[in-house]
């Protein structure tokens, strides 16, 4: 009888896997017990070392919670969101004609209120700073460059202080979040303050990870993008603002730059302090949507 040892536990489990009656679900377990066999193999960790990976994993499910996703964030962190998004708009690793994709984050929601082209997404305290105004403005187009009316332009953003809405209780509720059509031309516009960098959220076992690993939590400043109509993929994406000094220090690896937009300071008397142009190019596909980290 063939009993396992050391040399033959990853053979054994293998031969379990062949029995896994979906094909995708099956190669998806070899491949991650060959990976992960070779890992244990190669860091050799010790019994203390294994409970607290286990204690690690657990803390991410018990710091999950309707205000963060830690298991996102920690996807986030270790540059594999940004990864899967690269593999998925690039599969054969070269830029196509539409914008390029960045990652979802934890902070998305779905069902963000539908606004007028115009209309202001700020609705807390932070729309009285004039100084800090922003009008964001742009033209959605397919990959032939026709433009695209009655595409849905789902937006959201951190907060001039670097807060979601659902992080800062001085908010109110779904601030600094909307989602506008654009019209016959395929605009969109609308007002906005300028969002702040800030860093990921360490309270919990992803900061405790950060920590450890002698890492900064920032994120550059950024506006979120959703953009979506039938018969084109679902771009999911960020624009960066221009002047932030972490673009390459990014904590989650996301900044392409392509996705560097121009925060143009405007003249005394324009209608807000600052204005980004960002077109956003869609390409023909299945109009899938990702599934919200938080309510």
């Amino acid at each position: 009888m063939d009993f396992v040892n050391v040399h033959n536990i990853t053979d054994k489990v293998q031969e379990v896997m062949v029995r896994v009656p979906d094909p995708r679900l099956r190669q998806i377990s070899h491949s991650l017990i060959d990976h992960l066999h070779a890992f244990i193999r190669d860091v050799q960790p010790n019994q203390a070392e294994f409970e607290q990976a286990c204690e690690f994993l657990v803390a991410l499910g018990q710091s999950t919670g309707p205000a963060k996703n830690e298991v996102i964030l920690l996807s986030d962190i270790l540059g594999a969101s940004s990864l899967i998004n690269l593999q998925n708009d690039q599969p054969d690793g070269t830029r196509n004609h539409h914008t390029d994709a960045a990652l979802l984050g934890p902070f998305w929601r779905a069902q963000s209120p539908a606004m007028p082209l115009g209309a202001n997404i700020a609705r807390g305290q932070e729309a009285q700073d004039s100084s800090q105004s922003l009008q964001v403005g742009g033209t959605v187009r397919n990959a032939a460059g026709q433009a695209l009316a009655d595409a849905v332009v789902d937006v959201w953003q951190a907060s001039p202080v670097g807060l979601y809405e659902n992080q800062d209780p001085q908010q109110p509720n779904m601030n600094l979040r909307g989602q506008f059509r654009t019209d016959a031309a395929g605009t969109f516009h609308f007002l906005s303050v300028r969002p702040a960098g800030y860093p990921v959220p360490v309270d919990g076992p992803c900061g405790t990870l950060l920590k450890a690993q002698n890492r900064h939590p920032y994120r550059p400043a950024h506006l979120h993008f959703m953009v979506s109509k039938p018969g084109y993929k679902v771009l999911v994406t960020q624009v960066f603002a221009d002047d932030d000094e972490r673009l390459a220090t990014d904590v989650t690896f996301s900044v392409a730059d392509s996705l560097v937009g121009r925060f143009a300071r405007q003249p005394h008397g324009a209608p807000s302090a600052f204005r980004l142009d960002f077109d956003l190019v869609l390409q023909v596909g299945d109009t899938v949507f990702p599934a919200p980290p938080i309510p």
